[in-house]
C-alpha cells in the first residue's frame, strides 16, 4: 500500500510507460535471505582507551564499522554482497534512530571496510571503493558513503 500520492502517481506512470517494453512490477515485495556480516564493531563510547596500540585496524575502525576480509582476490559478486549488508544495516540504525525521535548524525553512520590482498582500480572504481589517502595501504578499501554535502 502506498501511503503518498505521489508515490502510487510514479509507479503507475513508470508502469504504463515501461510496460510495453516488458514486465512491470509495482510494490514488489523482496524476500531477502538472512545475512551475516564477518566482523561487525561498535565503539563503546563510555571507553577511554588509545586504539592506537591496534595499528592500522585501530586507525580504521572507527565507531561503528563492518568488516569483510578476503583471502583471494575480491569478485564483484562478493562486493555487492558487502554493499547490501551495509546498505542493510545502515537503514537498521536510522529506523531506530526515527522511532527512538533522534536522528542519526552523517558521521556516526556505519562505514563497510573490504580488506582483500588484490583489487584492480577499475573494480574498486565502478564500486566507489576508495583506499584511505591517510592510512595509504593497499589491501584496505572502505566502501562508498555519500559524497555530497546536504
Amino acid at each position: 500500500m502506498t501511503r503518498f500520492i505521489h508515490d502510487q502517481f510514479a509507479k503507475q506512470y513508470l508502469e504504463e510507460l515501461l510496460s510495453p517494453f516488458g514486465t512491470v512490477e509495482t510494490g514488489k515485495t523482496i524476500a531477502a535471505e538472512v545475512q551475516e556480516v564477518d566482523v561487525l564493531f561498535i565503539a563503546n563510547p563510555e571507553s577511554n582507551r588509545d586504539r592506537s596500540s591496534l595499528g592500522l585496524l585501530g586507525q580504521i575502525a572507527g565507531n561503528q564499522s563492518i568488516f569483510e576480509p578476503f583471502r583471494n582476490a575480491v569478485q564483484p559478486k562478493q562486493i555487492r554482497s558487502c554493499l547490501a549488508k551495509l546498505y542493510a544495516i545502515q537503514s537498521n540504525e536510522e529506523r531506530k534512530a526515527n522511532r527512538e525521535n533522534n536522528p542519526l548524525p552523517e558521521e556516526e553512520v556505519i562505514t563497510g571496510w573490504i580488506l582483500t590482498p588484490t583489487a584492480s582500480t577499475s573494480l574498486l572504481d565502478y564500486f566507489g571503493a576508495t583506499e584511505d589517502p591517510i592510512i595509504g595501504v593497499k589491501g584496505v578499501y572502505s566502501l562508498a558513503r555519500a559524497s555530497v554535502q546536504y
